[in-house]
């Protein structure tokens, strides 16, 4: 599945939430990510309503929490997101978006990521906005993202570096870095916030995508504007993919616990599969293979990633003929331990298999306390029933 962020009116976190839920992510399970992170004793709402922008009916998500002041490091961040219970690229989208957050406003204020204060972007609600986002990507089962291009308006915003001009310092940085594209906003006023900003850069692609359209998710700001006040997220089917790389390096002298954040990052950045294969290195050395398969546009930065991320001093790149993909589709079944993905694979017309996601089954059986093997064959049986009903041959 790939989407498509039409931002006519720019774009903020829950305008993002908005849209995913609009587009068929319940609003339950938005509410069960968020109860997976340490938040401490802050205490938060999420409601979602159908509302009217004008003559367009969208999603609206009010993200309310009982948080003051706040003043939290990119550190302290990265650390409540990767300690909590959620999928690996959950995790890594999430830190992606806060490390480009971190680096933008470290322009701006002449520092560094690490020295940050996260004032607005660090507090609960948008934090919420961001894991949420990443939450409800995956969830959907949208492996690429795409956006418009950025209408931004002019005047000014309060924050608490005080008067800020519009577009925000931050937001002009987090755009510039990704390279997008900009146009004439549609009225004044902050039409695309930081947090907006971030997702798009860490999570997106600029440009319209090939596709075949299945439906539309439509979220409303908090704003009400003279012209609709929504963005729209297009899901769909990819029309024929680009090239395809595979990018492989050998490494012998690197800590294996830091082999799966390097798996996370590599599927933030688009990856489709990465794999480990053991090999035998120079000297009788035990090495591993860490291979990635990208889209041959992001060759330039997932070889930075990995020059960077790990120890070795160099990659490889194979090009890779083609592929045969089966369309996938995400489903969620009941259980007597509660609400499980399936993963249904479709070849033309026909549902062919469908699997639960094993993550979803680890998580209830850490909650109901049972073996996790109990869970997976109640979800097995579930997605095996509705397969049925889909029609599988």
């Amino acid at each position: 599945m790939i989407g498509y962020l039409d931002l006519p009116a720019g774009l903020s976190g829950d305008m993002f939430l908005g849209c995913l839920v609009h587009a068929g992510w319940d609003v339950g399970a938005l509410r069960a990510t968020i109860a997976r992170l340490p938040l401490g004793s802050h205490e938060w709402e999420i409601d979602a309503r159908r509302v009217m922008k004008g003559p367009v009916a969208a999603t609206l998500v009010d993200v309310r929490t009982s948080e003051g002041h706040h003043h939290r490091h990119l550190a302290d961040i990265v650390l409540m997101i990767t300690g909590a219970d959620l999928a690996p690229a959950v995790r890594g989208r999430a830190v992606a978006v806060f490390e480009r957050l971190a680096a933008a406003e470290a322009k701006v204020h002449g520092t560094t990521p690490e020295r940050v204060h996260f004032h607005e972007v660090g507090a609960v609600d948008a934090i919420i906005d961001i894991v949420g986002a990443c939450a409800g990507l995956d969830a959907l089962g949208i492996t690429s993202l795409h956006a418009s291009a950025v209408p931004l308006g002019d005047g000014w915003v309060d924050t608490a570096h005080g008067r800020l001009p519009l577009p925000a310092p931050a937001t002009l940085e987090l755009l510039a870095a990704a390279g997008a594209p900009t146009r004439p906003a549609p009225g004044p006023g902050e039409l695309v916030t930081p947090t907006g900003a971030a997702l798009l850069a860490a999570l997106a692609a600029f440009g319209q995508p090939a596709m075949r359209l299945e439906r539309i998710g439509v979220g409303a700001g908090q704003r009400d504007t003279v012209w609709p006040n929504v963005a729209r997220l297009w899901l769909g089917q990819p029309g024929p993919s680009g090239p395809l790389v595979q990018v492989d390096t050998n490494i012998d002298d690197m800590n294996p616990q830091l082999y799966a954040a390097v798996s996370d990052r590599l599927f933030a950045e688009g990856a489709r599969d990465v794999w480990l294969t053991p090999v035998q290195m120079k000297k009788g050395r035990p090495g591993v293979v860490l291979s990635a398969i990208v889209a041959a546009a992001d060759e330039d930065k997932v070889a930075d990633l990995l020059l960077r991320e790990t120890t070795t001093l160099g990659v490889r790149i194979h090009q890779l003929a083609g592929r045969h993909e089966a369309r996938r589709e995400m489903r969620e079944v009941t259980t007597p331990f509660g609400q499980v993905r399936v993963k249904v694979k479709w070849v033309g017309a026909d549902a062919a298999g469908a699997a639960p996601e094993y993550d979803d089954c680890a998580r209830l059986a850490r909650e109901r306390g049972v073996p996790t093997r109990l869970v997976y064959e109640a979800a097995l049986g579930e997605a095996l029933r509705l397969l049925g009903d889909l029609g599988a041959t």
